[in-house]
């Protein structure tokens, strides 16, 4: 078996991580891997039946509840809906939760979906991924992390459907089976119960665990099985390019 690792999934808002990669995250944490999920926001605007405070309360026990069915941890960094920026304050935000965590891999939002959070997050995740190593990039937190002795492996989860926003083909570099977990990850997805009504309403989605299935069902074809996840590796200078996610999930006996 591989050395345990520890592996933060961080994406914009609720919901994210369960529909994109949760199937992934059950097998790092049956592996006895550290799993931790966190949200830019606590979803503020996903809702037109409560106020923003109302339902950031809603969807963060969601999150908890979500991530604590696998022994996951769960925490949001407090941006808001429709407000998450690549400026200087953000970055340092998300360098301290990258910190604090000290991840040796990072899955996290793709660099072209069809909303601006989802842009945002892959591009502050990016960065924050080199600065969090940076001693001299101090965050001004009260009780700063130290900073990380490396640069964490860096992944991509799938755009909504697997198109960018002119809803081309979106082709990951590999695939995770999750066929045997798929349920788990079903399971995850359901805690999110707030968003059933949001997510008919504004993206017209009747279904969406239904929507989970059929896309997992989606990537799985690819690969010639029942249920899958795509990933794109971030190799960009300087970070780690050999494949660390599968070693890991190889490593728990995963079949990918």
């Amino acid at each position: 078996m591989s050395e345990l690792a520890t592996i933060l999934a961080i994406h914009a808002h609720p919901d994210d991580v369960e529909f994109q990669c949760a199937g992934t995250l059950v097998l790092l944490r049956e592996a006895g891997h550290r799993v931790t999920i966190a949200t830019m926001t606590p979803g503020d605007c996903g809702s037109a039946q409560h106020d923003a405070a109302a339902i950031s309360a809603i969807r963060r026990e969601e999150g908890r509840a979500a991530a604590a069915l696998i022994g996951a941890e769960y925490f949001c960094l407090e941006f808001r809906d429709l407000a998450i920026f690549n400026d200087d304050e953000s970055r340092r935000r998300v360098v301290e939760a990258i910190r604090k965590v000290a991840p040796d891999v990072i899955l996290t939002a793709p660099p072209v979906d069809y909303i601006a959070d989802h842009e945002m997050t892959s591009l502050l995740v990016r960065d924050a991924c080199f600065a969090a190593s940076c001693p001299n990039y101090v965050t001004r937190q009260w009780s700063p992390a130290a900073p990380m002795t490396r640069i964490p492996y860096l992944y991509f989860v799938d755009p909504l459907m697997g198109v960018d926003r002119e809803g081309r083909p979106v082709v990951p570099d590999f695939h995770i089976e999750v066929s045997r977990v798929f349920e788990t990850k079903r399971s995850m997805l359901a805690c999110h119960a707030s968003q059933r009504e949001w997510l008919m309403r504004q993206h017209g989605m009747d279904e969406y665990l239904a929507v989970q299935e059929k896309w997992s069902a989606t990537r799985g074809s690819e690969i010639g099985v029942a249920h899958a996840e795509g990933f794109r590796q971030y190799r960009g200078h300087p970070f780690p390019h050999d494949n660390r996610l599968l070693e890991l999930i190889r490593g728990g006996q995963g079949v990918v």
